[in-house]
């Protein structure tokens, strides 16, 4: 039996999501279809984590097991000749007995673009949030550094999140501008539902100057209530990587 870990990257806006649908339309669905008659069995893949409908991957990890033989080079032009073309395999390679692509995993980085104009960029409209305000990058940032090591995120996961243990380590959280994009990057060894969407909506309406710095770190220190939470939309989340060692900057 071979352990294969997959990574591959995928256009999230025509799918609900990364885990299998009864329905089909998850990218799940497409890659295990598409495993299944490469390696001549059913193949159950496990993804490093979710991601919600209309959210992408610049590098998803998967695993599985299989009796195929194909070689992993093999596997993945096959897989590309076999997935729609906004799904697409980027390296394959044998893993450990008991390499898992969730449970195994270190560390996270997510990645959050925004696109202020005066009006909208059709072009973009699938893949960054568009605003019109402009944002106040250097209090968003004072928020970010708050972010910076261990916390308790209860007040930044949404309703209908898994019961697990909140508390996270942050190594990384930085807010950037290009133009007019604004890009969010964090790092961290775990993420609650909806967590990095609720930090970047809670971050804009401080950058909009709706609320404060200090209400950020209230809400961050368990002082609920101090600012609207809302996730902010999912176009502009990727997940970028996936570590498997320990985090270095």
């Amino acid at each position: 039996m071979r352990t294969i870990k997959l990574t591959i990257s995928y256009d999230g806006s025509d799918y609900q999501g990364f885990q299998k649908q009864k329905h089909g339309m998850a990218v799940q669905n497409f890659v295990d279809d598409a495993l299944a008659k490469l390696c001549g069995e059913a193949v159950q893949t496990a993804g490093s984590g979710r991601t919600d409908a209309g959210v992408h991957a610049l590098e998803q990890v998967i695993s599985f097991t299989t009796e195929g033989r194909i070689p992993c080079g093999n596997l993945v032009r096959a897989l590309n000749s076999m997935l729609p073309k906004n799904i697409v395999a980027l390296a394959a390679q044998e893993a450990e007995e008991g390499f898992h692509a969730r449970y195994s995993a270190k560390w996270k980085q997510y990645r959050y673009k925004i696109l202020v104009n005066d009006h909208d960029n059709p072009f973009q409209i699938r893949y960054r949030w568009q605003m019109r305000e402009q944002l106040n990058i250097t209090v968003m940032q004072k928020c970010a550094d708050m972010l910076l090591g261990t916390h308790d995120f209860s007040a930044f996961r949404s309703t209908g999140s898994l019961m697990g243990n909140p508390v996270k380590n942050i190594y990384a959280a930085e807010w950037y501008v290009c133009g007019e994009e604004i890009t969010f990057d964090i790092c961290g060894d775990g993420f609650l539902y909806h967590m990095v969407r609720n930090l970047v909506y809670a971050m804009v309406q401080v950058g909009l100057g709706l609320y404060t710095a200090e209400d950020f770190y209230g809400e961050l220190a368990g002082a609920g209530g101090r600012i609207l939470k809302s996730p902010a939309p999912p176009q502009g989340l990727y997940l970028c990587r996936v570590g498997y060692t320990p985090y270095v900057k």
